[in-house]
């Protein structure tokens, strides 16, 4: 289950139909499950497997039939659709296991709908939940948080399992973790507390796969922060060329600092860059990592890196979050006028979303700030669920519709990606003079 949905009528009226985030939302919405596609590698071939996506279900007249184990994986803002999906397999007396992380964060809740619950790093413990399941003996939870799955243990992905014309995009992971380690993080970082790599030959056999499966595949790094490891990336981008496939990924804003590295990337084929830059300016940075202050050191530095990065070809997906602590309702204009003078070919901005089992969810839980604490449809990262400190809620909720009909309108979106196309082109002229000069 997955994809991009919130709950605010009006911001789905004003917002969340125009061009530009349409755009974004397809391609989110299109990416299969890495997670369900990797323990699908894990099983053993005397099992018959399937791999479908909840609205295919949805479409069907009925359930599908025949299966004794039924594995679902979704966020947050999804939970309650899972359960309902959850509690009617189980009527047909199919078992059910659940796993991610939302229910490894509430287990006994996910419990109530499932026969199974799969906590931490599912490569660990799936194979001996299967041989309980068939055996008659299955245990309500497995695993851990914080387990320690050494990514050289790494199955190739059973993408095979996939339907080839249902994707534009498809998931590789090379990484797990951040040592960033952001208070509102919600991703890996809450299974693993360390940095770890996959070895670069068992990412290009991923990749070869994927060339042989796909006749032209646009591969997502899932990875929370790719580029961590320098040396890694340096010696892996020169294989990665030679593949000759197109890419995105997620990192942070100090590939900029590297141009060795950016120009590594765009002969390898990276197409797009997600970076959380967060805040424009400095309120709201300070304390947003749990183990420094690393964003809040290097904000002034925001548009030149953009530049830079955008100079080699590469588009930046530039990503805000609006109402954050020590931001007031003066954001707003903040960041629309950052994107009009950095010109990112792509935006995201999103609200501060606390999901369940992160440091920020805590935190805003024992400051009384949670409106609804427990009001999981609204982990969408579009719909306002906290009282912010310098604004009420309802001045965030109607500051950042506002924004996204500017930041998202047809004028912006052409605005930004002719920006990017000057960045390209300056630095295209610049390279052949500057080549002209040494010969």
């Amino acid at each position: 289950m997955n994809g991009i949905r919130a709950n605010d009528k009006e911001l789905l009226r004003l917002g969340l139909n125009l061009p530009g985030f349409v755009e974004r939302s397809r391609a989110i919405a299109s990416l299969p499950s890495l997670g369900l596609l990797t323990l699908g590698a894990l099983t053993p071939p005397a099992h018959e497997q399937t791999y479908l996506e909840v609205p295919d279900i949805n479409e069907m007249e009925s359930l599908p039939q025949g299966f004794d184990l039924a594995a679902i994986s979704c966020f947050s803002a999804q939970i309650a659709e899972a359960y309902q999906l959850a509690d009617r397999l189980r009527a047909a007396g199919t078992k059910v296991v659940m796993g991610g992380n939302h229910v490894s964060s509430e287990t006994e809740e996910a419990l109530q709908h499932a026969d199974c619950v799969m906590i931490g790093e599912g490569e660990l413990f799936w194979q001996t939940m299967l041989s309980d399941a068939e055996s008659g003996c299955l245990k309500e939870t497995y695993g851990s948080m914080f387990g320690n799955f050494n990514l050289s243990d790494s199955p190739l992905p059973a993408y095979k399992l996939l339907n080839p014309e249902k994707y534009n995009r498809v998931t590789l992971q090379t990484s797990r973790g951040c040592p960033m380690r952001c208070e509102f993080c919600a991703s890996s970082v809450l299974y693993t507390r360390r940095y770890k790599q996959k070895p670069k030959e068992l990412v290009i056999a991923e990749m070869q796969q994927l060339k042989a499966l796909f006749a032209r595949p646009f591969i997502e790094f899932v990875d929370d922060n790719a580029f961590v490891d320098r040396r890694y990336w340096k010696e892996l981008l020169p294989e990665i060329a030679e593949q000759n496939v197109r890419w995105f990924a997620e990192t942070d804003v100090s590939v900029a600092d590297d141009p060795e590295m950016l120009e590594s990337m765009r002969l390898a084929g990276c197409k797009q860059v997600l970076i959380g830059f967060e805040s424009p300016v400095e309120e709201g940075l300070n304390g947003l990592e749990l183990n420094s202050n690393w964003k809040a050191k290097r904000w002034k530095k925001y548009k030149q890196a953009i530049q830079r990065i955008q100079s080699h070809g590469i588009r930046v997906i530039a990503c805000f979050m609006v109402g954050l602590d020590g931001q007031g309702e003066e954001i707003f204009p903040a960041i629309l006028n950052f994107v009009r003078e950095a010109t990112p070919f792509d935006v995201q901005i999103t609200v501060p979303t606390a999901f369940p089992g992160t440091p920020y969810y805590r935190r805003l839980l024992a400051e009384g700030r949670l409106i609804e604490p427990r009001a999981w449809s609204k982990c969408t990262l579009f719909d306002v669920n906290f009282r912010p400190t310098n604004m009420t809620a309802d001045e965030l909720s109607s500051g950042f519709r506002k924004l996204g009909v500017e930041v998202y309108g047809d004028e912006m979106m052409k605005h930004r990606r002719d920006g990017f196309m000057r960045q390209w082109k300056d630095n295209i002229i610049c390279r052949r003079r500057a080549h002209r000069e040494a010969i």
